[in-house]
């Protein structure tokens, strides 16, 4: 019996999907509900899972395939525990030079190379033949790869003509270039999270009259209570007392106070909203995803921590559903964790202000007429200056500051 995958239905508003990574080839064994290939969307990863047991006969779809939902991607062979399966069959001309690829690049002792060795092995113009593995039976890995590329270089016309053969050797699904001169280039069209994530954002910078306003604060007080209870808040809660649990904490009392910088623009209306969704910039391997936070000026500290965690770990593994990224009315991004000291954050439409956290660096600061040295932030907030004047955004940014510099009117809301 031969069972069809068909694509799932797919998210309200998206048409169709990219074919991005199988996870098992024809011919491979698959279990009942084990997940078989990525979808990717313009805002989500689908993962399609094998209906059946059985043997991947065919794909019919190769990775980058453009489909569409109840489209047929591959057929599953149900077969009987010790039976011995059907050849297995694959179309696609993609597919086929793959697998010609695979089969060129191995090695004298006929183990084939992981498409990471391969990658190394083009990008550095590695002539695999002549590299001893050191990995499991053998093997080659990338690190020996890399061990050899790092050695003095060969001449030029022997390091051309060794990039030459291993770029002819590379999967056509990477796209690799060699222009004259042995300068190696490599060309691959952008993800469609990547596409969208660029629409978006020049979308914004052509739609919005955006201004950006700073301030900085004294993160001592906050940095001193994390130290103090640290240990007993995750002891008892089993989540980690971060830095953003008091920055959203602090985000939704301002916001309460400044509602308009919670508000949105519809046409030449301006919708209030009566509820506090705050988004929280979670940076993927895909690209920057933005999972909301419901009712935050409702949650815990440990209820934020613990929902930015779950949140973090469904973005990385590509499983946040688009109701999880959908309906935010502020942002919080912290460009901080990778070394930033200032910026100016985009806008999340069809919101009107984001807040950019940024790296905790000491300087010299003036405190009663005497020079201390102090744990400081930058912080900005930018926002569309069609809604939002200057005076209520500087007002919502001092709001932050009080409330991060005296973090007891945090829970006192005052």
């Amino acid at each position: 019996m031969t069972i069809e995958v068909k694509v799932p239905m797919l998210p309200e508003s998206i048409s169709d999907a990219t074919v991005s990574t199988w996870h098992k080839k024809a011919g491979d064994k698959v279990s009942r509900d084990e997940n078989i290939v990525d979808l990717e969307t313009d805002k989500v990863m689908l993962e399609v899972p094998a209906p059946i047991d059985g043997i991947l006969k065919e794909i019919m779809m190769p990775t980058g395939s453009t489909v569409h939902a109840d489209e047929v991607m591959a057929m599953i062979e149900a077969v009987e525990i010790g039976a011995k399966p059907a050849p297995a069959t694959t179309r696609g001309a993609n597919v086929k030079v793959a697998q010609e690829a695979v089969e060129v690049l191995e090695v004298p002792d006929e183990k084939p190379l992981s498409p990471s060795v391969r990658r190394a092995a083009a990008q550095h113009a590695v002539d695999v033949s002549q590299v001893a593995g050191t990995g499991k039976g053998g093997r080659l890995t990338k690190e020996n790869v890399l061990a050899a590329a790092s050695k003095p270089a060969l001449p030029a016309k022997e390091k051309n003509k060794l990039s030459a053969s291993s770029l002819e050797a590379s999967s056509p699904a990477e796209d690799v270039m060699m222009p004259l001169g042995g300068r190696p280039e490599k060309r691959v069209p952008m993800t469609r999270m990547r596409a969208r994530i660029a629409e978006r954002l020049l979308e914004v910078s052509q739609n919005t009259a955006m201004l950006t306003t700073f301030n900085e604060v004294n993160m001592a007080p906050v940095m001193d209570i994390r130290s103090r209870y640290r240990d007993r808040f995750e002891k008892k809660y089993h989540v980690r007392l971060g830095l953003m649990s008091f920055f959203v904490k602090a985000c939704a009392e301002a916001l309460k106070r400044s509602p308009i910088v919670n508000a949105s623009l519809d046409g030449e209306d301006i919708v209030y909203h009566g509820y506090i969704d705050v988004g929280v910039a979670v940076s993927t391997e895909r690209g920057l995803v933005v999972p909301v936070l419901r009712d935050a000026d409702k949650l815990s500290m440990a209820g934020i921590e613990a929902k930015i965690v779950e949140a973090a770990d469904k973005a990385k593994a590509g499983k946040l559903t688009l109701e999880e990224m959908q309906g935010g009315t502020f942002t919080v991004t912290n460009g901080g964790v990778f070394g930033s000291l200032i910026s100016t954050p985009l806008l999340n439409s069809p919101q009107c202000a984001i807040l950019g956290m940024h790296k905790i660096q000491e300087r010299p600061v003036v405190e009663n007429g005497q020079m201390v040295i102090r744990p400081m932030m930058y912080v900005a907030l930018s926002y569309d200056h069609r809604l939002i004047d200057g005076k209520e955004s500087v007002a919502f940014l001092v709001s932050i500051k009080e409330l991060l510099e005296d973090p007891t009117r945090l829970i006192l809301e005052v």
